[in-house]
Order: structure tokens, then C-alpha cells, then sequence
């Protein structure tokens, strides 16, 4: 007679393990191809050729980026220069050095909307108000907040992905870095194609797919860039970025 125990397990253990493989199933095996780009950002030589806008501050101490903006005085966007192609995976590490309040942004896929390059001297200066970037007549790009706890919206912690130029907001879902840590967390954001992923460490906070219809065609190569709201002390390091590569033996 088989034990009464056994019988109301062996369902539950089943029903779970066909739940995993079931979600590995829907997730493609990203793997990493060529290296595009690779900057420990630890030193201002590293980082000479990138473009501020808006009065952030770096500074360098221990192998890391540190980034702010002196008295809180506005927010602010720091560009990588290189453009980055339609599918990649990028990964940096990141840690809160002001739990208080604070606001980072990742934006990446940016170009102008006639695929000029987003420092196209015809375009106007900037100076990281937000609506420049969101709302913008020249530019388009997609941006997740994947630390928010802004002094206009404190403890969100929700991780937002939206496209622009409309600042539409196509996905809200998961918590990204907890607003009190002040630990060091590696963030890992994948694009193929049309599917957009970001994780914080190991958990999954974006996953989403452009249909190319509701807000336009997909958006494609173009800049990444990271962005604080004034309240943020943020610092970085190790950013490297890799073309990417599905269900192959690349490393």
C-alpha cells in the first residue's frame, strides 16, 4: 500500500519541478560573444572621453566611479561614446553610498530619431531635465530605473522600463536594488532584438518584448548612458558590454 505521505508529496515535487523546467524552457540560453567594451571605471583617464550633461560629479576612490551632484544641485546623464548594436548583454557593478534618497537610470538603444548620432551638433544642448530624453523631438531610446527612491516618489523601489521619446511606460513589476542597501550589486541587462532583460544580482526584475507596433518599431544600435536624479551617490565600476550570443558554447 503506498504510504499516504508519499502520495500527497509526489504531486507537489512533480508540479514544482515541471515549473522550473518549464520557466528555463521559456528562457533563451544567452550566452556571451565578442567583448564590445570593457572599462573598470576606476580612473578619470577611463572615462575621458565620456560626456556629461547636467552637473554631475565624478569622482575616483578605490577602483570606483563615483558619481553626484555637488549640494544636490540637478540631475544629470553620463555617456558611454560608443554605440552599441541592437543586441548585446552589458554588465557593471553598483553600490548606494547615500541611502536617504535617490534615483538611477540606465538608458541604452539611444540615437536620434532619424539616425543621427545623439551628439548631433544640431541638436540642443542638454542639461539632464528628464523631458529631454523622454519627450524628446530629436532623440529615442529606452531607459529602466532600476534604483528608485526619489525624493518625489520615496521607497518606489519598483523597477520601471519605459520607451521614448513618450516616456511610455511599458513595464512596472519587480523591486530592483532595495532602497536601503548599501551593498554591492551586479546588474546584468540583456537586449535581443526586440526582448529587453535586466537583472539585479540573480533576480530578474525586466522582461519584456517591443511588439514594434504600440510605440513604433523596435529601436535598434545607439548609446548607453547612466542617469541619477539630483538626490543620488552613486558609484560604478567594471562595465563591460558583449555582443550576444544564443544557445552556442560561448563564454
Amino acid at each position: 500500500m503506498r504510504n499516504p505521505r508519499t502520495q500527497i508529496l509526489l504531486p507537489l515535487v512533480i508540479l514544482l519541478l515541471s515549473g522550473v523546467f518549464h520557466s528555463k524552457a521559456q528562457d533563451p540560453d544567452f550566452r556571451k560573444g565578442d567583448l564590445l567594451y570593457d572599462n573598470p571605471l576606476s580612473s578619470k583617464q577611463e572615462v575621458s572621453d565620456w560626456i556629461m550633461e547636467g552637473p554631475g560629479n565624478i569622482e575616483f576612490k578605490e577602483g570606483w566611479m563615483e558619481m553626484y551632484s555637488p549640494d544636490e544641485k540637478f540631475h544629470h546623464v553620463f555617456w558611454c561614446p560608443k554605440d552599441f548594436p541592437a543586441s548585446f548583454m552589458a554588465e557593471w557593478e553598483a553600490q548606494d553610498l547615500e541611502t536617504n534618497a535617490g534615483l538611477c537610470i540606465i538608458f541604452f538603444s539611444a540615437k536620434g530619431k532619424k539616425g543621427e548620432d545623439i551628439f548631433d551638433p544640431s541638436f540642443p544642448k542638454r542639461d539632464g531635465t528628464f523631458d529631454q530624453y523622454t519627450k524628446s523631438k530629436y532623440l529615442n531610446s529606452y531607459h529602466i530605473s532600476y534604483y528608485a527612491n526619489g525624493r518625489d516618489d520615496p521607497g518606489r523601489e519598483i523597477s520601471h522600463l519605459r520607451k521614448n521619446s513618450g516616456f511610455n511606460l511599458v513595464q512596472q513589476k519587480e523591486p530592483g536594488i532595495p532602497v536601503k542597501s548599501t551593498a554591492v550589486h551586479k546588474l546584468r541587462l540583456v537586449k535581443d532584438d526586440a526582448r529587453i532583460m535586466m537583472w539585479v544580482d540573480d533576480r530578474k526584475i525586466i522582461d519584456w518584448t517591443d511588439d514594434s507596433k504600440k510605440y513604433g518599431p523596435v529601436l535598434q544600435d545607439g548609446k548607453i548612458g547612466f542617469r541619477q536624479m539630483k538626490w543620488t551617490h552613486f558609484r560604478y565600476r567594471n562595465l563591460k558590454i558583449w555582443n550576444l550570443n544564443k544557445n552556442n558554447n560561448s563564454k
